[in-house]
């Protein structure tokens, strides 16, 4: 199994530390212009720099997605290691002022590894850093973790993780359990389940950050939502999602309007019954759905039909 292993800004790390209960986090990049890849879920270590040269806790990836600052703070928030996006925009402008880098017109947008079920150590349990990493390296490494320092450092990582107390770690077992076992993965370092920001960039761009019924394509005004909600036991995937105008997300969780099977949206009666109005929309009634390109990201017919049958009001 291969994991990652990247420097981590300590400012950052104290930051999230001290957050209860994190789903998910954003490493940010100042920079778009170079991509991250990996395999969905794997590990994703933090190494502090010198002079702490420690690994301070761990998580999951889950994708690279290049986003607006603005967006970015929307779905993560002080998952971004930062109080406010105030305080994010100025680290960034610090940090690439550094660097020298120049964004012309992409200059809002940033580079964002996403992870999931993140979990960082106190300062006492950090693990000490692969004795074979490059002492000018800045940048993130790869490693097997099953062979040498990879698995020296994996082993003592999970090991870490399994033995805080429940006041450290703040997802104690008996919570995942409580949240549903099926979506969260039990125990967390087992089955890594995308989080409720990860879900919405994951949305936004299997629709091609456009509306699934009008093709919008004002970011801002576009929202991803869930067909089954969450709080259904509706899943974080985007099987279980659509990208929609803010408007017409609002109308279909309200039950006035859904989208068939087969793909067709569908405008609910009671709309003008209710409002005496609806103009602006009986004319989308019977549009086809947009779809995303990859079939395991479009809807599945479950989630409409429930939606359909529980939501829709007719």
């Amino acid at each position: 199994m291969q994991g990652t292993i990247a420097i981590t800004d300590y400012g950052w790390y104290e930051r999230l530390r001290d957050q209860p209960g994190l789903e998910e986090v954003n490493f940010w990049k100042p920079s778009a212009t170079r991509t991250f890849q990996a395999e969905q879920f794997s590990p994703f270590l933090f190494k502090l720099r010198a002079p702490r040269n420690a690994i301070c806790g761990f998580a999951f990836f889950a994708r690279y997605s290049r986003l607006p600052d603005w967006l970015a703070w929307e779905c993560f928030q002080i998952g971004n290691g930062c109080a406010s996006l105030a305080e994010m925009r100025a680290r960034v402008s610090t940090i690439r002022e550094r660097i020298r880098y120049r964004g012309g017109q992409s200059a809002s947008v940033i580079g964002c590894v996403l992870l999931v079920q993140p979990v960082f150590f106190p300062p006492e349990r950090w693990v000490q850093a692969p004795r074979d990493w490059p002492v000018r390296t800045q940048v993130d490494k790869k490693y097997d973790l099953s062979r040498d320092e990879g698995a020296r450092i994996w082993a003592e990582c999970r090991a870490v993780a399994s033995e805080l107390s429940e006041a450290e770690r703040e997802q104690p077992a008996a919570s995942v359990a409580e949240n549903g076992a099926a979506r969260y993965g039990t125990p967390f370092l087992i089955a890594p389940r995308l989080g409720q920001g990860t879900f919405r960039i994951a949305v936004t761009e299997a629709y091609g950050k456009g509306c699934a019924i009008t093709e919008e394509h004002s970011l801002p005004a576009l929202e991803a939502g869930h067909i089954r909600p969450f709080a259904s036991g509706g899943p974080n995937e985007v099987c279980n999602g659509l990208l929609l105008r803010a408007d017409l997300h609002r109308l279909f969780d309200q039950g006035y309007m859904t989208v068939t099977p087969q793909l067709t949206l569908e405008v609910s009666k009671r709309l003008r019954e209710d409002y005496a109005n609806g103009r602006t929309y009986y004319p989308l009634h019977g549009r086809p759905l947009r779809q995303p390109l990859r079939e395991a990201d479009r809807p599945t017919s479950a989630y409409l039909e429930w939606h359909n049958n529980s939501i829709y009001l007719g």
